[in-house]
């Protein structure tokens, strides 16, 4: 009766976005949807037209529209919470400052693109005495939410193996790692695996329930999207030289103007000075400057396309995660064995199997299908990440609010084994080594 008399919230929790980019206003939508529960009273981005307009779409006063995180932190603080939605390399550089303004923080992944950074915003937080929450989405998600659930009741005994599988489309691929932002470690200070995988690491060391990671190593290189890989005839931008542009998978043409809203947010970014851009608008930025334009054979990336990973915990359970980029079908898949059964699932599918021995005659194993396509809350109403974002949104406001962390919540300690995972299995790959974990 205390607790639920503590959770009670009397008013709405109040937030300022830093960052106002696609993933902050995702989770700051939340906002939209339930106003007795979260306001936006503030915000810090430095670029004007997006103060602008995001100002205007939360009625937020000019007075609390700043161009830093350090010009917000330098101000009495005036809100709860920030919701932080800044670029990887910028997480923990805007976050210092406003925790130690007194802000409770609302963090994208990955939280930091270094160890010792980590280490020092895992401090921060701890010496401000400020609740952190990572933004790993994909926990929220009822397709893994429930398989925790099962895996914390102990149907499958003891994990002794966790097998995550990431297939990353072709046109995710080619937004994201080849023509875009995360296409360089020079640029975003983070490689592929952190980028794109930081979800399964996490995912994999919820499954473990805080099982200390020891040892991990990783293989993995860029084999398909380099200039020597490039298609004879094919030029510098798909629109401009391009002499097999109508047959090419990767044509910007197809996959940007054929498909004038999937990656909208990011491919005309260029153009959110238009209100409402053209065709002709977007031809013309990817005959011009835009890099999305470009060929995929002959861009600056660096990272991985594929990669894999093995990690060996405390208990002797081991872990393997492969990331292969490029696939038709973008997919992400599971399987958990157990001392005492298994549990195996893709996300896309929104099912996965339960599975017990069955020594009986005529038996070999029992089979429990669990269907979340009848559920009917997997999208709607919670957003993308089927269905996690506006659930992590959720979960915040009722730690904010003073609520017991959820089975699914990520407070910045809980991600801390995925992170050092990653960035050590990066160390392993670039090294050809086994490295020791020590944390």
């Amino acid at each position: 009766m205390i607790r639920l008399l503590l959770f009670e919230r009397t008013m709405a929790i109040t937030a300022v976005i830093v960052g106002a980019g696609h993933r902050a206003l995702t989770y700051a939508s939340y906002a939209e949807q339930h106003p007795d529960e979260l306001k936006i009273v503030g915000m810090a981005d430095p670029n004007d037209l997006r103060r602008q307009q995001t100002g205007d779409r939360f009625d937020i006063p000019d007075g609390r529209r700043f161009e830093t995180a350090e010009a917000l932190a330098s101000v009495p603080q005036f809100a709860d919470c920030v919701i932080n939605g800044t670029m990887d390399h910028q997480h923990v550089e805007t976050s210092l400052p406003l925790l130690a303004a007194g802000y409770d923080l609302l963090l994208e992944k990955p939280f930091a693109t270094g160890i010792e950074e980590m280490w020092s915003l895992v401090e921060a937080a701890r010496s401000n005495n400020r609740k952190v929450m990572i933004c790993h989405v994909l926990r929220y998600a009822p397709f893994y939410y429930r398989i925790r659930e099962r895996v914390a009741a102990g149907e499958i005994g003891r994990v002794i193996n966790v097998q995550t599988v990431e297939h990353v489309s072709y046109h995710h691929m080619a937004v994201g790692f080849v023509r875009g932002k995360w296409n360089s470690k020079d640029r975003c200070h983070s490689g592929m695996l952190m980028a794109k995988c930081c979800h399964d690491l996490d995912l994999i060391m919820w499954m473990k329930s805080g099982v200390r990671p020891v040892a991990v190593s990783s293989f993995g290189t860029n084999t398909q999207f380099r200039p020597e890989m490039a298609p004879k005839g094919a030029g510098e931008r798909c629109l401009v030289d391009c002499e097999i542009e109508t047959d090419c998978l990767y044509s910007a043409r197809k996959h940007y103007i054929d498909h004038p809203k999937r990656w909208s947010f990011y491919v005309w970014d260029s153009l959110e000075h238009i209100e409402a851009p053209t065709i002709e608008d977007k031809v013309a930025s990817l005959e011009g400057g835009n890099p999305y334009g470009r060929c995929v054979w002959k861009c600056d990336n660096d990272v991985v396309d594929h990669q894999s990973v093995a990690i060996n915990f405390e208990d002797g359970c081991t872990a393997t995660h492969n990331m292969v980029g490029g696939t038709a079908r973008p997919s992400r898949s599971i399987h958990l064995i157990g001392t005492e059964g298994e549990i195996h699932g893709v996300l896309e599918d929104q099912s996965f199997c339960v599975r017990h021995i069955d020594p009986r005659p005529g038996h070999e194993y029992s089979e429990d299908r669990i269907d979340l396509n009848e559920s009917g809350d997997v999208h709607g109403a919670f957003g993308g990440h089927c269905g996690g974002d506006l659930r992590l949104a959720k979960d915040f406001v009722d730690l904010v609010s003073g609520g017991e962390p959820s089975l699914a919540c990520t407070r910045i300690e809980d991600s801390v084994y995925g992170h050092l995972t990653g960035f050590l299995a990066e160390e392993s790959r670039e090294e050809s080594r086994v490295v020791q974990i020590d944390a």
